[in-house]
């Protein structure tokens, strides 16, 4: 993707606004306009990379370290209970925005939001693990 054209390398170029939570030299963190949930919060790195597929170690460690942080910050210092952290890579996961980002939506005990989606189909343990598992 050309990076003219990545809505989130637009904001860290300062060409859209936004709503700046946390900034260093590597990640940035932000409110997601979809104004869904209350404080959902998107971290991104500076550089443009399309997912954790692609993104080298170091840069995929200091994202994480913000979210870790921007998350920490939401429980210690904003009183919500906890986070949930969600990723989507690829087309097929319902990746929207093809620049790496991770959600954080802060959790409150009343919030009643549930996260989880619900399964139902049977499956073979044994199998799906011959089929996935790393030599």
């Amino acid at each position: 993707m050309e990076l003219n054209v990545c809505v989130f390398c637009q904001i860290i170029a300062g060409n859209i606004p936004s709503y700046k939570i946390y900034e260093d030299e590597q990640t940035f963190a932000f409110l997601d306009i979809a104004e869904d949930f209350v404080g959902h919060t998107l971290v991104i790195p500076k550089a443009h990379y399309e997912s954790v597929l692609d993104c080298p170690v170091p840069v995929f460690a200091a994202v994480m370290e913000t979210v870790q942080k921007v998350s920490a910050h939401y429980v210690d210092d904003c009183g919500y209970t906890g986070v949930n952290i969600l990723n989507a890579s690829g087309a097929s996961a319902q990746q929207s925005v093809f620049h790496l980002h991770f959600h954080i939506v802060p959790r409150t005990e009343t919030d009643a939001l549930d996260m989880w989606p619900k399964g139902g189909a049977e499956m073979d343990l044994s199998e799906i693990h011959q089929s996935l598992k790393m030599d």
